[in-house]
């Protein structure tokens, strides 16, 4: 036997040969973890360690005693340590590369995406479970769900991104998300190979950031706005201040100046609640040479134009389905902040603020693409913003548009050939409309 607080292999006794090896190896597990006082979510390594103690010593046990046959001693040791110190049914899941995210909508329907295409698991979970696998995953994150916050959005040890919504806000069941933290398109290059833009494009994109230019990344749910705003991060020169805000961490920006922030919930009294406005402001007092905002969803975005509006160049992303509905959206949430705020402000605002506006989509095949790409030349025409075509898609492939870019004076100032970045255009025809803008 172990020594000290051992494996006792009690639950036998209760229930006999009918119980099997997994359970059995799991109940004695978890009351070791109990009495050596070990946190699995802290200490996965140490669950790990008594796993292999616990089994070693069935397999021991097994010659000598009408113990339930192991079977595979890897696969058990594997399954007891996702349900001890893992997320049971959905770590199998959650440690498949090629699944972006999991989703319950109710106990016996699991799905996940897997390259953009959504599929129904065979995984079948009670109740109970489900609830006791949120609990889990909020344990370590600070965030609380009950009657009076019916709402959580929080991340994960691993960088993955939980929602939650709890009855009676749904039908009957919990509706869980799980948006997984996936490494790998990181940059523009690695966009370029997975043929989520051209190298054109690419190029102009990587010019344009290093320019200075503000850059709004649009498009719907999962069509990857932030992993195009990751890579335009990391073509910001590397001698810039970086600040970024999210609601959720989930922009990881290789430079080694950066300050990220994220929201924070209201604590149990109601109070304590760091709302994404409130970070833009306190972002603009840490000396940033960039703001990077994750996502603009309401009157946060007032805060942004009124620092992009100053002379900070910055990025962010937002919900819409085309160029131009992302700029009629930024000209709308402003109005939230308040009934001082007009369209008369704002839209000429917008219109002097953003520079270029990046349009992702999701295709039936499930690749995201770059749709267009479209700058912003600062005039308005009866409340109607303009803006020039800099790259559209034609018959499936994104090409070079008519228009070009605003802010010529930028791209000169930071020692770039803007004809270059942008290629397929005569010198004169470039200079004939740098001069009218």
């Amino acid at each position: 036997m172990l020594s000290g607080a051992g494996p006792s292999f009690s639950g036998l006794s209760l229930s006999g040969s009918a119980s099997s090896a997994q359970s059995i190896i799991e109940a004695d597990v978890r009351e070791l973890v109990r009495r050596r006082g070990i946190d699995p979510a802290l200490d996965p390594g140490a669950v790990a360690r008594l796993i292999d103690e616990v089994v070693a010593e069935y397999l021991n046990r097994a010659t000598t005693s009408p113990l339930p046959p192991l079977g595979d001693a890897a696969l058990v040791a594997r399954a007891v340590h996702d349900a001890v110190a893992g997320f049971g049914a959905l770590q199998p899941l959650l440690d498949d590369p090629a699944i972006e995210e999991i989703w319950i909508n109710e106990p016996g329907r699991v799905f996940v995406a897997r390259r953009g295409r959504s599929e129904l698991t065979t995984v079948i979970l009670t109740g109970e479970q489900v609830a006791e696998l949120v609990e889990r995953m909020l344990r370590t994150t600070g965030r609380r769900l009950d009657l009076s916050t019916p709402f959580v959005d929080a991340q994960l040890p691993d960088g993955s991104r939980l929602h939650v919504v709890i009855p009676s806000i749904t039908r009957r069941h919990m509706a869980v998300n799980i948006r997984k933290f996936v490494l790998g398109l990181s940059s523009l290059e690695e966009l370029i190979a997975a043929g989520s833009l051209t190298e054109q494009a690419a190029r102009f994109l990587e010019a344009s950031v290093a320019a200075g230019l503000n850059v709004l990344v649009a498009g719907g749910t999962q069509a990857g706005k932030t992993t195009m705003l990751n890579a335009l991060c990391a073509a910001i020169p590397a001698r810039e201040r970086v600040v970024t805000v999210e609601e959720v961490f989930e922009l990881q920006v290789p430079l080694p100046d950066v300050v990220a922030m994220q929201t924070r919930q209201p604590n149990l009294e109601g109070t304590g609640e760091i709302p994404l406005r409130r970070l833009v402001k306190e972002a603009l007092r840490m000396r940033p040479s960039r703001l990077i905002v994750g996502e603009v969803r309401q009157e946060e975005c007032l805060d942004l134009l009124v620092a992009l509006n100053s002379g900070l160049p910055g990025m962010c992303t937002l919900h819409a389905n085309s160029a131009r509905e992302a700029l009629v959206k930024m000209c709308t949430l402003p109005l939230l902040a308040g009934e001082n705020v007009s369209a008369a402000f704002v839209v000429p605002t917008v219109a002097t603020s953003v520079d270029l506006v990046v349009h992702l989509s999701v295709e039936a095949s499930g690749a995201r693409r770059v749709r267009e790409i479209v700058g912003v030349t600062g005039r308005v025409e009866g409340d109607v913003i303009e803006t020039t075509e800099l790259f559209t898609t034609i018959r499936g492939r994104l090409e070079r548009g008519e228009g070009y870019p605003p802010r010529p004076e930028r791209y000169e100032a930071a020692g770039i050939d803007l004809l270059g970045a942008l290629g397929r255009r005569s010198e004169r025809t470039l200079q004939s409309a740098v001069r009218e803008a």
